[in-house]
């Protein structure tokens, strides 16, 4: 007969390699470049946008937390392929951002993946780690709704997630290109798209 592992001795394993966020939940609640420099011509255009955006996400994570639900960073390394994701922080902390971004730092516990193009799944980590996680529902937030949001909740859906993209949780260049942006998520990923304060991590919370 094998030799049976202790619970306790596989949590301790898992906790060495992976810090001590939750190895295990059917949900996960994705922030979509949220770490951001802001060095882009459209960058003014976001910028009335983000200090509620912040502050919302922020609360949700905190709830998500509460839940011990993984909070899972996926983030553009925005060309700079030889920094890891601290160094990708400390950078865009210096630059027009350093608010929101000390609002969403990200905690010891928390996990991250550097992605290179528009959608998180793209030549990245995302989909081992998911499964890692044995996550079915995603819960995606962040920057930008028309594109890097759009792109990622797209790919979750080719694969089979269940979908919850809270509508004030997400934003674009313009509130009309947002609107859309939700529409089609929506209409053709089947994304649920109420307000944060409706979302619900599990049986732990209850709707507020």
């Amino acid at each position: 007969m094998p030799h049976a592992i202790s619970r306790k001795s596989l949590h301790r394993k898992n906790a060495d390699l992976h810090g001590s966020a939750p190895d295990k939940s059917e949900v996960a609640l994705i922030l979509v470049d949220v770490v951001n420099d802001l060095d882009f011509p459209e960058a003014k255009q976001l910028a009335h946008f983000l200090p509620a955006l912040a502050n919302r996400i922020a609360r949700l994570k905190r709830r998500a937390k509460a839940a011990r639900v993984p909070v899972i960073y996926v983030n553009d390394n925005f060309g700079r392929w030889r920094s890891d994701f601290r160094a990708l922080i400390e950078h865009c902390r210096k630059g027009k951002s350093r608010s929101h971004i000390e609002k969403l730092y990200p905690q010891q516990d928390d996990y991250f993946v550097l992605k290179p193009k528009h959608s998180g799944f793209f030549s990245s980590t995302l989909e081992t780690l998911l499964r890692y996680l044995r996550v079915r529902r995603l819960i995606i937030t962040g920057i930008a709704g028309i594109f890097y949001v759009l792109f990622t909740a797209s790919d979750a859906y080719m694969r089979d997630y269940e979908l919850a993209i809270p509508s004030d949780c997400v934003i674009s260049n313009t509130a009309k290109e947002n609107t859309e942006a939700l529409q089609l998520m929506t209409r053709y990923l089947k994304a649920d798209t109420r307000r944060s304060q409706r979302i619900i991590f599990g049986k732990r919370e209850r709707l507020r």
